[in-house]
């Protein structure tokens, strides 16, 4: 009886998940999916190194554990991780699988440009995301609200208009929020401290690369800050 109580007592499913993500192949893919770029069965297998076949063994497996998910578009196929949810679940075992000689690791030459600057779901980190969380609290732009949420304060507009927000995006970005997961902390993989998640963090990074701030590296995480990023986002991310 014993037995079988316990195999009736409500668990999480780790060992599922973790199986799916165990494969070196299939974890190489989500790491590369982590970016936030939807990307095709093609271009994931050639950045793995696999056969076509293989990449859509693999993804098939991805899509019934529900860590990544399809997007048709006429006849392209791309994928992308399921939510950030396993966004956040991929960073935080990155967090607890890599603890071991992490100084040594990250002076290394393949690892300093995502130490400096990566996108991680869409939303920026690395030293420059947390210097960009670290900036927006210290400077007033989000506040914490009673759920421990965070919101744009009543004085938001002044650092939004300096990033070069316009009025109309604006007082959108304000009606957006008090909507639930606009902004919150995410424990950052490199930095071992906080750098900015949520709807709001998304729509910066987008916007920092559609004004040529930053550049993405096609087949990497990486994030490069241009000559015009260098002499704008010093000014944004002063904690003073």
């Amino acid at each position: 009886m014993a037995i079988n109580s316990q195999r009736s007592t409500p668990e999480p499913r780790y060992a599922r998940t973790a199986a799916i993500i165990a494969d070196p192949s299939r974890a190489r893919m989500l790491a590369l999916l982590l970016g936030g770029e939807a990307r095709s069965a093609g271009e994931l297998a050639r950045a793995v190194s696999i056969t076509p076949q293989t990449a859509s063994t693999h993804l098939t497996q991805l899509l019934d554990a529900n860590l990544v998910t399809l997007r048709t578009q006429g006849r392209h196929r791309y994928f992308t991780l399921a939510d950030a949810d396993v966004a956040h679940m991929l960073e935080a075992l990155s967090l607890v699988a890599e603890r071991d000689e992490v100084q040594a690791r990250w002076s290394t030459a393949a690892y300093k440009p995502l130490k400096y600057a990566r996108s991680c779901f869409c939303h920026l980190a690395g030293e420059l995301g947390v210097r960009q969380h670290d900036a927006l609290m210290v400077q007033g732009v989000l506040v914490g609200d009673a759920d421990g949420a965070l919101r744009l304060s009543e004085d938001a507009a002044t650092w939004l208009h300096d990033a070069g927000f316009d009025d109309d995006a604006i007082a959108s970005l304000q009606r957006d929020s008090v909507k639930k997961r606009f902004a919150y902390p995410c424990m950052d993989w490199s930095e071992r401290r906080e750098h900015l998640a949520g709807v709001f963090a998304t729509k910066l990074l987008a916007h920092y690369v559609e004004t040529g701030w930053l550049r993405k590296d096609k087949n990497s995480r990486a994030l490069t800050e241009t000559a015009r990023g260098v002499g704008a986002l010093p000014k944004l991310f002063a904690n003073a």
